[in-house]
């Protein structure tokens, strides 16, 4: 099933089975299973070298997975395996949209601009292909005419619309965070894959990412799943939290069932498994303190 085939729709837009990442003798994801609900921000957390942007590599199709299968099922119901997929046909056809760890703007590029080009697809598709669009044919200048609205209406959402001209490059770190989310967004994604975007982010940033994402949500429907490391993000916006450790489920839940699992507890002290009571222990004596 490399194409799309129909089906009824179901409450999840994302599927992972059984999922198997291997690197030479590195097991880096070990039978990971957990499902995206549609509608939710997912938040994919884990300490460092967890295997988090594997994961991510492989939903995108930046890597092929040793095994297990990733279903995506669009509101229409059309269904995609996206580990048989290319990485452009999980972008064009599944409608997965992604940004990345390392901030990837056209930094010479005005903020318009980089909205525009991130609508290059449906622009060449109005134009045949051809130089139709040179000639102004109507077809072409309605699409051309939506590009430019749907890109102020996400330069509104970012809050970046009386920095429009200016170089993306010169936008504060913030900016450029939102700026790659409202780039990602004018590709009308059904699932958005955000790779830690509140990293260096002050708490002015923090709040100003989480008013986007949860805009984004509420507006458009498009499920959101994340990768972050800042505690107080994930606890604020998410619906749902997977906890990964060494390439394998710890928890998976809500965030009050997450921040109250054992087993995340130890992952984040950093204990050994024997000494798991002791840690609860002392987290539990904490709570107890604090009542």
């Amino acid at each position: 099933m490399t194409s799309g085939t129909e089906h009824m729709t179901n409450d999840n837009i994302l599927k992972v089975e059984h999922l198997s990442m291997k690197f030479g003798g590195l097991m880096a994801i070990n039978d990971l299973s957990f499902d995206v609900r549609r509608g939710d921000i997912t938040a994919l957390i884990g300490p460092n070298g967890a295997g988090k942007t594997t994961v991510f590599n492989c939903i995108t199709g930046f890597y092929k997975p040793t095994m297990g299968m990733l279903t995506l099922t669009q509101r229409s119901g059309k269904q995609y395996l996206l580990e048989r997929l290319p990485d452009f046909e999980i972008t064009k056809q599944a409608k997965v949209a992604r940004t990345f760890q390392n901030i990837r703007l056209f930094s010479g590029l005005t903020v318009l601009e980089n909205l525009l080009v991130a609508q290059h697809n449906a622009l060449m598709r109005a134009s045949g292909y051809t130089v139709l669009g040179l000639l102004g044919l109507p077809a072409y200048k309605r699409a051309a005419k939506e590009s430019v609205e749907k890109a102020a209406h996400w330069l509104e959402k970012a809050d970046l619309v009386d920095r429009a001209d200016d170089p993306a490059g010169d936008l504060p770190y913030g900016a450029q965070r939102r700026l790659e989310i409202a780039r990602a967004m004018c590709t009308e994604p059904e699932l958005l894959c955000l790779d830690e975007p509140a990293a260096g982010l002050n708490p002015r940033e923090s709040a100003a990412l989480n008013t986007l994402l949860h805009s984004i949500r509420g507006d458009t429907g498009t499920s959101i799943l994340l990768i972050e490391h800042d505690m107080s993000v994930v606890m604020e916006i998410s619906d749902h939290i997977v906890v990964l450790e060494y390439g394998q489920k710890i928890s998976d839940g809500t965030p009050d069932h997450v921040k109250n699992d054992p087993k995340v507890i130890a992952a984040y002290l950093g204990v050994e498994d024997e000494e798991l009571d002791e840690a609860i222990s002392e987290v539990e004596a904490v709570s107890g303190g604090q009542n």
